[in-house]
């Protein structure tokens, strides 16, 4: 279940982003829960208790402003995309040093507010799943790209390892690797590994779910980046 949070103190607001959320997730078919704040006190000690992957923040607020409770919850290493929500452009700045996702802008835009809902949706994983169709000689597998952990290649034969099973199919890396999402970034030569599953960056090795496996020299520069972008998330 996907939990978010907004943070307002005006009830009225949270009322409206909480019917425009809901009204977008439903559509999307995505199972939710919206947990409603109304300041950023009751905000960090309601967190204490519960999770949260999305997080509306409203900025102005009487007694611990948006930034405030934002920089809080950074210092606690959670990881959650926060989207701030303001009544003035100008305090969008003050949302860089947190890591904010984005800002809306009061009144609100249901369109502006559905397209940054997905934007955080997508900087998650957690779209609509998405699947690849591996065509074998049996028939052919849907899988969930959510469950792999590594594509591995041997010439023209692509291995998928995933949670569970691995699969063995005709394909070449370099064209599968233009249909992937860019959760799955290039190692070496012969890997693509997912970014949900990466442990760790070692000299020459990566550690994806327990397994070590190759990183070239060419690879490594654009795996730390994308990495380090993935644990800022």
């Amino acid at each position: 279940m996907l939990r978010l949070a907004v943070c307002d103190d005006e009830k009225v607001f949270r009322s409206d982003l909480k019917k425009i959320i809901g009204t977008e997730l439903e559509l999307c078919g995505i199972d939710y829960d919206i947990e409603e704040f109304s300041n950023g006190e009751e905000l960090i000690d309601g967190l204490k208790r519960t999770d949260c992957q999305i997080l509306f923040l409203d900025i102005e607020m009487d007694g611990m402003d948006g930034v405030t409770a934002a920089r809080r919850l950074r210092g606690t290493k959670r990881q959650m995309e926060i989207i701030f929500v303001t009544s003035y452009a100008d305090f969008v700045f003050q949302g860089y040093e947190v890591r904010a996702l984005n800002y809306i802008l009061k009144p609100y835009d249901p369109e502006k507010i559905a397209a940054v809902l997905h934007t955080a949706l997508e900087a998650l994983d957690i779209e609509s799943e998405k699947y690849y169709v591996i065509d074998q000689k049996g028939g052919s597998a849907r899988v969930p790209l959510s469950s792999v952990k590594y594509f591995t290649s041997d010439r023209r034969t692509v291995h998928a390892v995933t949670t569970d099973k691995e699969y063995t199919f005709y394909e070449k890396l370099s064209d599968l690797e233009a249909q992937l999402p860019r959760s799955f970034v290039r190692i070496h030569n012969r890997y693509l590994v997912h970014l949900k599953y990466l442990e760790a960056v070692r000299q020459n090795t990566a550690v994806v779910a327990g397994e070590e496996l190759p990183v070239s020299r060419s690879c490594k520069p654009g795996l730390s980046i994308a990495f380090a972008k993935y644990m800022l998330q």
